[in-house]
């Protein structure tokens, strides 16, 4: 059956999971848009291309369901093919084509050439940095590195993306300068492992090296770092951190949990105790950082105990910014040998009590911020507000900054000075003062 569309020969790009994702999808859509294809991101178009997460349980869950929703479409004469690639097709691939054999055709992470080929696309080595970007103008995900070589027993990364691959310090800032060029302010470094960057291209942990190739990039204000890991966490940073105003004082560490015998079973290679005085030293040599993390409860073998202890020491650190997960039992991790003994209704009830634990905290530091002034970048405008975000916020996750629209007008993607006038757990509102 053909399709009821007139959008013929128009590639959609549908993006499932994390920024990384995001990141292909683009880099995906900059390839297709050299070789002349009309690409779009999830608009209507007769050719699909979903780029899944395979991460945990909800995820998988969601991609499937995308597939099956698409394939229904196809089914309908919406759609004329549809193309599955990322993290779930890499890691699934032969059940899928067994269990949705309708699908096009399948492609894992690394595969981007035959994908391309199949939409009738040439994949071009010289474009590095080109890419289609899907955030909003003012900030863009720069992809360090892939892959991780971390042994964490319950992830599956390594499995779906293979071993820690740094990008060539020369490539990035090439990319920097084109997102610059295209209007981009903010720059959020990502990775599996931040911490791990250079040390298989330079022989040593090369994260401060790279900053401060960045940091000369005109254009660019902002430099965020997202997921750096706990352990051999390259300390120079720091300084820079310090030393150069581009580079917001924000660091996303995942710590995932804090009992000894929890994180022994996780194969995190850090103790409670190394933990906490690496959380007060980044405080002491950068005392206003804002530090993001990342916690998961419910692992095989958490006790009570265990629990109460995460909980005492979330309480005792006052992280600015936290998130809580419930552990997923994942095929083909170390963990999946354990039994995954803690009942999901006491997972969901823990994940609850961390983040009730959370929430108070966030709600006594905004409540500090009262009467302080902040430089503020306006991502969007929602109803009555312009949403923005301080340089202690990341987009989706953190804290927002709501001006009230009927009283100023600000552009999309500039930078306001803004004043705080109340704040609420999650939400700041301020007035701008310049």
């Amino acid at each position: 059956m053909r399709t009821k569309t007139l959008k013929k020969n128009k590639i959609n790009v549908v993006t499932l999971g994390c920024s990384k994702n995001v990141y292909d999808s683009e880099v995906l859509m900059g390839q297709l848009k050299a070789s002349g294809k009309d690409v779009v991101h999830e608009e209507e178009g007769n050719v699909v291309v979903i780029n899944t997460c395979g991460f945990i349980n909800n995820a998988k869950e969601e991609s499937v369901n995308t597939i099956l929703e698409y394939m229904q479409k196809k089914e309908d004469g919406e759609v004329d093919k549809v193309f599955v690639t990322g993290c779930l097709s890499e890691r699934y691939k032969p059940d899928l084509q067994k269990e949705i054999p309708n699908v096009d055709q399948y492609f894992g992470t690394t595969e981007l050439p035959g994908l391309l080929k199949a939409l009738g696309a040439d994949y071009k080595h010289e474009l590095i940095g080109e890419r289609l970007t899907t955030t909003p103008k003012n900030y863009a995900y720069l992809k360090i590195a892939e892959g991780c070589d971390r042994p964490c027993s319950f992830c599956a990364i390594p499995i779906m993306r293979g071993k820690h691959k740094s990008t060539p310090i020369e490539d990035l800032v090439v990319e920097a300068e084109k997102l610059a060029a295209n209007g981009v302010k903010e720059l959020i470094l990502i990775a599996q492992d931040l911490t791990y960057y250079g040390l298989d291209l330079y022989k040593k942990r090369n994260l401060a090296e790279l900053l401060e190739a960045l940091v000369k990039v005109e254009g660019i204000e902002w430099i965020r770092l997202h997921y750096a890991f706990p352990t051999g966490f390259p300390m120079d940073v720091l300084d820079i951190m310090n030393r150069e105003p581009k580079v917001c004082n924000y660091l996303d560490i995942p710590l995932q949990h804090i009992s000894d015998d929890i994180l022994k079973s996780m194969r995190r290679g850090t103790t409670k105790d190394k933990t906490t005085k690496l959380i007060q030293e980044f405080r002491a040599k950068v005392p206003e950082m804002t530090i993001r993390t990342t916690l998961i409860v419910g692992y095989p073998g958490e006790t009570e105990a265990n629990f109460q202890e995460l909980k005492q020491w979330v309480s005792d650190m006052r992280f600015e910014r936290l998130g809580c997960f419930t552990y997923s039992h994942e095929e083909n991790t170390h963990a999946y040998n354990l039994e995954d003994d803690v009942p999901e209704e006491v997972k969901i009830d823990r994940a609850n009590q961390i983040m009730e634990i959370q929430s108070q905290i966030s709600w006594e530091l905004n409540q500090q911020k009262i009467g302080q002034e902040f430089k503020v970048v306006i991502d969007r405008k929602e109803g009555n507000y312009f949403v923005g975000r301080s340089e202690f916020d990341s987009p989706d996750v953190d804290n927002e900054v709501l001006i009230d629209a009927t009283k100023t007008y600000l552009k999309t993607g500039e930078f306001a000075k803004v004043k705080i006038i109340e704040a609420e757990d999650f939400d700041l509102y301020g007035e701008v003062i310049s």
